[in-house]
């Protein structure tokens, strides 16, 4: 009954707060708790910032029953505040999750749906059990289409986001070394991902499969499907050139470019090409939409800087993302001098030590002229290449490079999100 109640004041509201520093009037405020802060703390600040109304799971903070409204736990609130709202709007939505590239992924496939259908999708990387909630009570009646990407590091995250999307259509990235302190090991992240292909089938619903990926492919006779990739039974079938630039694929006969680094983007733009031709958006204008996304946010960006060129994919990294990214640039035919800089992959458990040594290994014979580790878990691993130097931290590794001769270089640069490796375009931009 709660719920009924404030989704009634949500749809009069400017939207949910839950950041007493940025309010915004009009808003509704949900107290959120964590380990180190407790917004009950601060309803009133939101109530005296302009919020109409303020969540609270603590009766003391509920000053009055006009402004105030007490649940049992601020978060479930809000989370069934989405899925209530995500009834009542009723609109069909697409759900994403994967190992790799869900981000990039999403925003393609939201630029090429836009050219048809309003389409309200997850901002950035708000992905995870409050992001989620964020990103549906963020959709209204003009919305056509929702577009959400859901994340997850441990078992039963995707099945309760899920839970919460309702998606009626699904795709999965790819299944990569991702999270693996959470998920285990490589078999945890597959029945994890999958999570959403079986909240779909469930209720069948509508699967996009990648027909090149082994794991989708076993999922080929539920009948509720739709399938891209080379293999001949897909139903929109795509080439993958071979290319030392941006990202490109080949559908009819027709090449689409990208500004995205790495070949391993490609199956990414098919992703995006058979959802739009799913949903009936005109070949050109899906080709106009892929090619004319820009990569931001330290994702899969080209940047050129003076006479260097610079592929930065610095949001994140595991195994796999790292392994397609230096290999890819391993076979990239060019006459300047190439550099990799690697940071530390975070969250891989017991393996971690095993796959920073894998990485290590393939760099030893690889065609790079220098290669630059950064990061205590490369600072473990062992190789006796003097073209390996290894950093303790991201402020070293850029004490080096202002003193080093940058012109005329290929320079990729990859890490978890904790590295902060992005603060490296500080010493080229310096140089430009």
């Amino acid at each position: 009954m709660k719920t009924a109640i404030i989704h009634q004041r949500f749809l009069v509201s400017t939207g949910i707060s839950t950041d007493t520093r940025n309010i915004k009037p009009g808003s509704i405020f949900f107290a959120l708790k964590g380990a180190n802060f407790n917004g009950n703390l601060f309803a009133a600040q939101a109530i005296e910032k302009g919020a109409i109304c303020a969540i609270v799971d603590d009766k003391e903070a509920a000053l009055n029953d006009k402004e105030y409204i007490v649940v049992k736990n601020s978060l479930e609130a809000l989370q069934k505040l989405a899925k209530f709202h995500r009834k009542f709007l009723g609109i069909p939505i697409i759900g994403i999750t994967g190992s790799n590239g869900k981000t990039t992924t999403k925003e393609l496939i939201y630029n090429v749906l836009s050219k048809k259908y309003t389409v309200t999708a997850t901002q950035g990387n708000l992905n995870n059990h409050i992001g989620v909630p964020l990103s549906l009570l963020a959709m209204d009646e003009e919305t056509e289409l929702g577009l959400i990407e859901m994340g997850a590091n441990h078992p039963g995250e995707i099945e309760f986001l899920s839970n919460i999307v309702m998606p009626d259509y699904g795709f999965i990235t790819n299944f990569g070394k991702a999270h693996l302190e959470g998920f285990g090991s490589l078999e945890g992240v597959i029945q994890a991902k999958s999570e959403l292909y079986r909240h779909l089938k469930e209720n069948k619903r509508l699967i996009f499969l990648n027909l090149d990926d082994d794991v989708q492919r076993l999922e080929i006779n539920y009948k509720h499907n739709f399938t891209f990739g080379t293999n001949r039974k897909a139903q929109v079938k795509v080439t993958y050139p071979e290319t030392d630039n941006a990202a490109e694929i080949i559908f009819n006969d027709t090449t689409f470019k990208s500004q995205l680094s790495g070949a391993y983007n490609s199956k990414n733009m098919a992703a995006a090409l058979c959802i739009g031709l799913y949903f009936k958006v005109p070949v050109n204008e899906i080709r106009e939409a892929i090619e004319n996304y820009i990569p931001s946010n330290n994702r899969s960006q080209i940047i050129e800087s003076g006479s260097n060129k610079i592929y930065l994919d610095a949001y994140n990294a595991n195994p796999t993302s790292m392994m397609a990214s230096l290999q890819h640039f391993n076979k990239v035919k060019t006459n300047t001098t190439k550099i990799v800089i690697l940071g530390d992959m975070g969250e891989l458990g017991n393996a971690s030590e095993t796959e920073h040594q894998v990485v290590v290994n393939f760099l030893e014979n690889a065609d790079i002229s220098e290669i630059y580790l950064v990061g205590k878990q490369f600072k473990k691993t062992t190789t006796n290449k003097p073209n390996i130097i290894k950093f303790e931290n991201t402020e070293n590794i850029k004490k080096h490079l202002q003193l080093a001769d940058l012109e005329n270089c290929s320079i990729l640069i990859k890490g978890s999100r904790s590295m902060a490796l992005e603060k490296i375009l500080e010493v080229f931009e310096a140089k430009a």
